[in-house]
């Protein structure tokens, strides 16, 4: 298992190589930062968007929670940190993209098809329920066409669910609906399956299929 100490031995191979090959590229970082994509993806350690799309520093904004969810927008108490990078990204860093990343066997959609939390005091699953209650619209859609919640479709059903609701919810903010409405932003969605490798893309009706390569 990873501990602390690999982590730092894994940070002098990236200071004694990536570091000095892409010297470049971090001196123009240090400037500041233009991504043209947010992603929101699960915390989930089997699901590192920056390996899944291949990436460099600097060219992705992420952010990272349980299920990959965005709450709606609302001005109430609390802390809103997923409210705080959508803000920040849409407002600020002016992307172009938002992608909703959801993936296979997310344990977070799977508490909230399965109510695991729901009795649970904070400290014990409490927060988790609290957070996954979120997706309460989604598992009453998932229930009407799957008798079996433990199956393998209706969890994947949840996981899709999962991105159409983050995405409905990421409509709910004023300053994304305005970018979208001008033009200057457009939200995708997409899951990885853990199993196969294969990524697939929401359409335009909510579908998901294989992502195709792009057309030259």
């Amino acid at each position: 298992m990873t501990d602390f100490a690999d982590l730092v031995d894994g940070y002098q191979r990236f200071r004694t190589s990536d570091w000095r090959r892409q010297h470049d590229r971090w001196e123009k970082l240090k400037v500041g930062q233009e991504p043209r994509v947010m992603v929101i993806a699960c915390s989930d350690s089997r699901v590192e968007p920056a390996q899944i799309f291949d990436t460099l520093p600097g060219e992705m904004f992420v952010v990272r929670n349980v299920a990959n969810l965005v709450p709606p927008f609302e001005t109430g108490g609390g802390y809103h940190g997923v409210s705080a990078a959508v803000e920040f990204a849409v407002t600020q860093l002016k992307v172009a993209e938002i992608v909703v990343l959801g993936h296979g066997q997310c344990g977070g959609c799977k508490a909230a098809l399965a109510g695991t939390f729901d009795k649970a005091e904070r400290g014990q699953g409490g927060f988790i329920s609290d957070w996954v209650h979120l997706l309460d619209g989604a598992r009453e859609s998932v229930a009407k066409d799957h008798a079996d919640l433990k199956s393998e479709e209706a969890r994947e059903a949840m996981e899709q669910a999962a991105v159409r609701t983050s995405i409905e919810n990421l409509r709910t903010f004023p300053f994304v609906r305005d970018a979208e409405a001008a033009g200057d932003l457009e939200i995708r969605g997409a899951v990885f399956a853990i199993d196969d490798g294969i990524l697939r893309v929401m359409d335009e009706d909510g579908g998901f299929t294989p992502a195709q390569p792009r057309a030259d």
